[in-house]
């Protein structure tokens, strides 16, 4: 039996940025997010990172965007759990790409997609590490009430993604 050591890796998510982190497996997850992205965006601002698990045992990084690589390719790093991937992105939203994303077949699961800040709950064993969870902002204040629900539709229909009232 072996100790585990837990750790939290804060995500920098940049003003009008936002990540999408996941988790995936195979050398050429890197090539099929991009193609992911750009084929559900084409003009998306975009920095991805994979940390592979075996072989080299690379950060891969690809993107349009030297910014949002180096900001991906460090937060892999910081993260450094095994088959780990991160996308930041700016001029998209990422709902507009997350079907294509969970039909990349490399992809496993989804932990996030924010704007807020994040932290990685990581455990850190003799092997290597896992990603546990992801903490997506912080805790609510309260619930909802009219004038707040009023609130949301209508940025909503602000924003395009709703019509009329």
């Amino acid at each position: 039996m072996s100790a585990v050591k837990l750790l939290s890796a804060k995500i920098d998510v940049p003003e009008g940025v936002n990540v999408i982190l996941g988790q995936a497996h195979f050398i050429k997850t890197v090539e099929d997010l991009y193609e992911a992205v750009v084929s559900s965006v084409p003009n998306v601002r975009f920095g991805l990172a994979f940390c592979e698990a075996s072989g080299d045992r690379l950060v891969r990084v690809e993107g349009n965007d030297e910014e949002l690589r180096k900001l991906a390719a460090k937060a892999a790093l910081d993260v450094g759990a095994g088959h780990f991937f991160i996308i930041y992105v700016r001029g998209a939203w990422p709902i507009n790409m997350l079907n294509s994303l969970k039909n990349v077949q490399e992809v496993v699961t989804l932990y996030c997609a924010t704007a807020n800040p994040v932290e990685v709950i990581v455990a850190e064993t003799e092997q290597g590490r896992a990603v546990l969870g992801v903490v997506d902002g912080y805790k609510p204040l309260g619930i909802e009430d009219e004038a707040k629900a009023r609130e949301r539709m209508e940025f909503l229909r602000k924003i395009g993604y709703k019509r009329g009232l």
